[in-house]
């Protein structure tokens, strides 16, 4: 793989100077820790449907922030003005701030130590997409759904790139100096197909998982042009396939619909500030409370659950979190027992944790940085267990492909999820298609039904580029690796009938 670089047109500006002017300002104001963050993020955005160009949008921002403890309380002001004489006087508003909260202030705010560092991290990928022309991307897209459109089978088609690049220098008072540099890309397709006597109508995606690569992602990496040259048959057979009975079902599923259940009921539910009550108010607080650290039996014990911000073209992997910490991967659930969370420095030591393991993560320069998800991934099984040696143990089940819609109550216990694509189990055979599945279970039970962890084979690396948290709201990108796997009982409804 050729070795990207930072592009040097983000080395050329002026963070540096920036950076020393703002510190030496806190230092001379007496802060007891200081981090300057400048960033640069670039995202472009373009959207095919049918045989027409939809949209495409291009945006990038830029500025950066202070942060400060001081007088025992955190203070934070940012600014996109890029002089010295700017910086140090953003930094002496994260200093009034600061000042302003101490009164207010219950405890000290006390960091987690982590040693500095000056170092330089780029991406694993190889065509920057920001270099490759607009019109070579909307061809690209327009090719796509050509293809489907001509296959007589589909009514209507919709495909799009969405491409980030995301450029960041950390300094800190202490001494650190990071420069890091990240793209990620992704992409799907999109068709529908209307049955024009009942109106009804299905849709279906490729499912193709946005990873933390560049452009040749879509033309060289991944299968992207076949999947969805797949698509118009597939849809064909699941308008004419039968509508799921509810029931109990043993269930085979792929990790492009897994992932989704991975992020909603481990990763939100293993964030320690969601934990502790700190994120109650967007999207609830968590069952996994600290009392059952070391004692809850998440799941089967084939259930092996790893944080990561390493991981190669991972969404949230960095060399860095934005507070300095260096990436890492440690145990959240082992052998099905709950044996982790996801920190950050202040978090670490507040309830005597120890080191931070890097999650901490800001979505733009004039946000704090938040508590934010890492790779959350579960680990395949030793042994190489294939996706047809899964399917060929169940006699009476359902294989489900891609996700879809989702909802997960405020303690990420009780949810519900449905995919793209699902295909009925027999005998240890693949039967044709279904339609109108969702599966339904509490957290706990779900992953103690377990049976079987696919190998090596069946693992993707799944995500999404928008998980939000955070108020003022913050999204962050993010990957679960898993395996296939096999969860025997699972409680299925019918989406048709509940719909009623």
């Amino acid at each position: 793989m050729k070795v990207a670089l930072i592009d040097p047109t983000f080395l050329a500006l002026p963070f540096e100077r920036l950076a020393d002017a703002a510190l030496a300002r806190v230092k001379e104001r007496g802060a007891t820790y200081a981090d300057f963050r400048f960033e640069r993020l670039r995202r472009h955005t373009i959207v095919a449907r049918d045989r027409e160009l939809e949209t495409s949008v291009s945006s990038e921002s830029m500025g950066f922030s202070v942060r400060v403890i001081h007088k025992g309380a955190w203070g934070f002001a940012a600014g996109t003005d890029l002089t010295p004489d700017a910086a140090a006087a953003v930094a002496a508003r994260a200093i009034e701030v600061a000042e302003t909260l101490a009164p207010l202030n219950i405890e000290p705010v006390v960091l987690a130590d982590e040693p500095t560092y000056t170092d330089t991290y780029v991406s694993s990928y190889e065509i920057d997409p920001f270099t490759v022309p607009e019109d070579q991307k909307i061809e690209f897209l327009l090719g796509l759904n050509e293809r489907a459109l001509a296959s007589g089978l589909i009514d209507h088609v919709t495909s799009y790139v969405i491409l980030a690049s995301e450029e960041k220098f950390f300094a800190s008072l202490a001494g650190a100096r990071i420069t890091q540099q990240r793209v990620r890309v992704k992409g799907d397709l999109t068709a529908t197909r209307i049955d024009k006597s009942s109106g009804q109508f299905e849709t279906m995606g490729t499912a193709l998982p946005p990873a933390g690569r560049g452009w040749e992602y879509f033309t060289t990496i991944s299968d992207f042009s076949k999947k969805a040259d797949e698509i118009p048959m597939l849809l064909q057979e699941k308008m004419a396939s039968p509508s799921v009975r509810p029931g109990r079902y043993d269930l085979v599923i792929d990790p492009t619909n897994l992932w989704l259940t991975i992020h909603e009921s481990i990763g939100h539910s293993t964030e320690l500030d969601r934990v502790l009550g700190y994120e109650a108010n967007y999207a609830g607080t968590s069952f996994a409370t600290l009392d059952k650290l070391n004692t809850l039996r998440f799941g089967s014990p084939l259930m092996n659950v790893t944080g990561d911000r390493q991981v190669q073209h991972g969404l949230s992997t960095v060399g860095y979190d934005d507070e300095g910490v260096a990436a890492q991967t440690w145990n959240i659930i082992r052998d099905g027992v709950l044996v982790g969370y996801q920190l950050n420095r202040q978090i670490a030591r507040k309830q005597g944790l120890g080191r931070s393991n890097g999650c901490a993560f800001a979505d733009a320069p004039e946000h704090l940085p938040l508590q934010r998800m890492p790779n959350v991934s579960l680990q395949p099984n030793p042994k190489d267990i294939t996706l047809d040696a899964l399917i060929g143990g169940v006699e009476q089940g359902i294989y489900i492909v891609g996700d879809k819609s989702w909802s997960i109550d405020m303690q990420r216990y009780n949810f519900q999820f449905t995919g793209q694509k699902f295909y009925r189990i027999r005998g240890g055979k693949l039967v044709g298609q279904l339609k109108d599945v969702a599966y339904q279970a509490r957290t706990t039970d779900f992953w103690n039904a377990m049976a079987s962890v696919g190998g090596e084979s069946t693992y993707l690396l799944g995500g999404a580029f928008n998980c939000g948290k955070g108020q003022p709201s913050q999204i962050a990108p993010v990957t679960h690796g898993c395996p296939a796997a096999l969860f025997r009982q699972i409680h299925v409804l019918n989406t048709a009938l509940e719909g009623h």
